[in-house]
């Protein structure tokens, strides 16, 4: 059975700091990018940071460059986002996932497969 349980969120002043944990598992970690996306209220769903299956590659949304870090655990199938300088603009229900394309014949053929949390929030208010 495939489990996502993110925590750390909570309410930060701005300008302050808080750091997310993602808990995985019921799937092979290591074949899979793992991310965050997070959904204000009114808003869609937004990419924040992703981190290739090897933590080779890191991504980050422009409005989060420099003030967040992502990290994965390979070890424990966990990853982590560093948020630091945050803003009211960061206030939103963050959520944890996984994806990856799985081969899943002799031919080749594959199947996209992701997985996601049920989400923590952040509240970044003075």
């Amino acid at each position: 059975q495939v489990q996502i349980v993110e925590s750390g969120g909570g309410l930060v002043q701005p300008g302050g700091s808080l750091r997310l944990s993602c808990k995985t598992s019921g799937f092979p970690f290591d074949d899979y990018a793992i991310g965050w996306f997070r959904q204000a209220p009114g808003k869609e769903r937004e990419g924040v940071s992703c981190a290739s299956s090897s933590e080779l590659s890191k991504y980050y949304a422009d409005s989060v460059k420099g003030r967040f870090t992502i990290s994965r655990d390979n070890a424990k199938n966990t990853v982590s986002l560093q948020m630091n300088s945050l803003k009211p603009g960061d206030t939103a229900v963050y959520y944890c996932y996984a994806k990856a394309r799985i081969v899943v014949n002799v031919e080749g053929a594959s199947v996209e497969r992701e997985y996601w949390g049920q989400g923590t929030q952040v509240t970044v208010s003075s």
